[in-house]
């Protein structure tokens, strides 16, 4: 009996927590600031919160927000989640300046700004610790907030942008990395760069997802074989074919063309002589394409140097020297 009355508490804990996020206003912050126990300055200090994270707030009194704010965990919701992951949720009063609402006039525009201005911290040196995860929830609130803004397409991209980057930083780290084929090492999590090319196809944001999700089907190590460099260079040759009007197609060109050049000391060694001269064809023609259909990109300069070195027969991979 006791075991049953304990269930139904939590189930009441669980309902009421999820009734105060369904009809409380939703917002986030852009400085962090101190929730207390009430609303006094002299009150018990209950946690920090940071820039971005998801508040909902339930009264307002006097200067005073009383809010539950959701810390911890992803920081982004996905569709298939009731809440988010790993999370804790808090309950206590803020002073009620520097928070954005889901009604703030212009408010798409200021979590955006702050947004830049995190991801301008965290590039800096010196800069302030942990502004790349404040950049990351900031520019997914504007999405998240303002769906119909014209900013929410480039703020959803650029979250998972900063993501994708924090996670692949991690998983270079790791001895599975080096290993020769992708399938044998963790990729980064893929689900927000297709987010982004689900909620805004067609769009610049939604090439340059995918062009991101290339990096989960690289090679860790070639070891020195034509197969790895093979594969992807047809990859970045598709991805160009598809994506033709992508900011990265000038990039993924460049790309196949420095592969081909790879293989022409590749198959020398493989004792594939015609396979050699062959690369050797096709990455002169991609490299020589970046230049015609780019010639403003810096791709385009590093194209001219890639064709100066196939025409000097100067080796682009390995240590060979003469």
């Amino acid at each position: 009996m006791r075991n049953y009355f304990r269930l139904i508490l939590c189930l009441l804990v669980i309902l009421y927590c999820a009734a105060a996020f369904a009809v409380g206003e939703r917002g986030a912050l852009v400085r962090a600031a101190t929730l207390y126990l009430s609303p006094d300055t002299n009150s018990s200090k209950l946690t920090e919160v940071g820039r971005g994270h998801e508040i909902v707030i339930l009264e307002t009194s006097r200067g005073w927000a009383h809010v539950e704010a959701l810390l911890g965990g992803q920081s982004q919701r996905r569709e298939d989640e009731e809440e988010e992951r790993q999370g804790k949720t808090i309950t206590g009063w803020l002073l009620d300046k520097g928070m954005v609402r889901t009604s703030t006039p212009d408010g798409d525009k200021i979590l955006f700004g702050e947004a830049t201005d995190s991801e301008g911290q965290a590039s800096r040196r010196g800069g302030r610790k942990g502004a790349d995860q404040d950049a990351m929830r900031l520019y997914y609130r504007v999405y998240d907030y303002f769906p119909s803004s014209p900013l929410a397409g480039e703020a959803l991209y650029r979250a998972a942008d900063i993501r994708w980057q924090l996670e692949k930083a991690d998983v270079m780290t790791r001895p599975s990395a080096r290993e020769k084929e992708s399938y044998l090492r963790e990729g980064m999590d893929e689900h927000w760069m297709k987010l982004v090319m689900k909620k805004f196809s067609g769009t610049k944001w939604a090439d340059l997802a995918a062009f991101h999700l290339i990096d989960n089907k690289l090679c860790g190590d070639w070891q020195g074989s034509s197969k790895c460099p093979e594969k992807e260079a047809e990859i970045y040759e598709k991805y160009a074919k598809e994506h033709s009007q992508s900011p990265a197609a000038a990039e993924a060109l460049y790309d196949a063309a420095w592969r081909r050049s790879a293989l022409i000391e590749i198959y020398k060694i493989e004792e594939q002589a015609k396979k050699s001269d062959e690369s050797k064809n096709r990455a002169m023609a991609l490299a020589q394409q970046v230049v015609a259909q780019y010639p403003q990109s810096q791709w385009a300069l590093r194209a001219r140097r890639l064709v100066f070195l196939i025409q000097q027969n100067v080796p682009t991979y390995g240590n060979v020297s003469e």
